[in-house]
């Protein structure tokens, strides 16, 4: 299946669906889009149904007139999306970084519609008060100067050392994305994960089965951080990706599908 653009609820997303059986969403991270899945969407689908989205106002999604888009409103959005496709079945909901705080509030509102949890590289709990002061500055910074600047600020942070020196085509894609992201979804995603919540103390009563993955050099949310948090929830269980950071989905697929295809058996 090819990509498609569909209304939910008054608001365009652009989907990519692929492959049949159990649906796996998988949601990304800030400030990217759905092609950051392309290597696990190729991978999945082989034996499962892939729904891969871009969020509200990333990718060819529609941008809202909003200041804030929160991560409750993101998981609402893919409940709507789910409704719209009429998928039924309890998905695996697979997140990297913002989309793994989306998978908070997914499991929170709309539990009955999990089966199992996917998080890559994300963090359970809320921006310390400097954090979120860093991400305000970053939204009104992108709004008066644009998305420029912004690729060269993050990249170091989302990728690997080696994955910056011997990879040149990541560097390059998410550049790309980075770049053309509406600097208005920039704004209003920094401000909802500004003031997410705190979700530390519920992580002992998730208790459907879960994969932690993280890249072995993820500086942001590190391995130590997730192993803490794969400690707290009763069946979960963590994978660390060699030669990777925090796009480690991308920086090493091979070793991310494998983890990936072993816990959805």
């Amino acid at each position: 299946m090819a990509l498609q653009n569909l209304d939910v609820r008054g608001i365009r997303f652009n989907v990519r669906q692929q492959g049949t059986g159990s649906p796996v969403l998988l949601v990304h991270g800030f400030p990217l889009d759905l092609t950051m899945w392309n290597a696990q969407i190729e991978a999945l689908s082989q034996r499962y149904h892939v729904i891969a989205p871009d969020l509200r106002g990333f990718g060819a999604s529609e941008s809202m007139s909003s200041d804030v888009y929160s991560m409750e409103q993101f998981a609402d959005d893919l409940a709507d999306l789910l409704d719209t496709l009429e998928v039924t079945e309890q998905v695996t909901f697979c997140g990297l970084s913002m989309g793994g705080y989306i998978a908070w509030q997914f499991w929170r509102k709309h539990r009955a519609r999990l089966k199992k949890l996917i998080l890559c590289d994300t963090r359970a709990a809320a921006n310390t008060p400097q954090g979120a002061e860093t991400r305000r500055k970053m939204a009104n910074h992108v709004l008066r100067s644009g998305t420029g600047e912004i690729a060269a600020l993050m990249l170091p942070n989302l990728l690997a050392d080696s994955t910056r020196k011997k990879n040149q085509g990541i560097v390059e894609k998410l550049t790309t994305v980075i770049r053309n992201t509406d600097p208005r979804a920039i704004a209003a995603a920094q401000h909802g994960m500004a003031q997410r919540d705190d979700f530390s103390d519920e992580l002992a009563d998730i208790d459907i089965q879960t994969l932690l993955l993280v890249g072995e050099q993820d500086t942001l949310t590190t391995s130590g951080e997730m192993q803490g948090i794969a400690n707290c929830m009763p069946r979960a269980h963590m994978v660390t990706l060699p030669n990777a950071g925090h796009m480690s989905p991308m920086e090493n697929p091979q070793v991310a599908n494998q983890a990936i295809l072993d816990f959805l058996k």
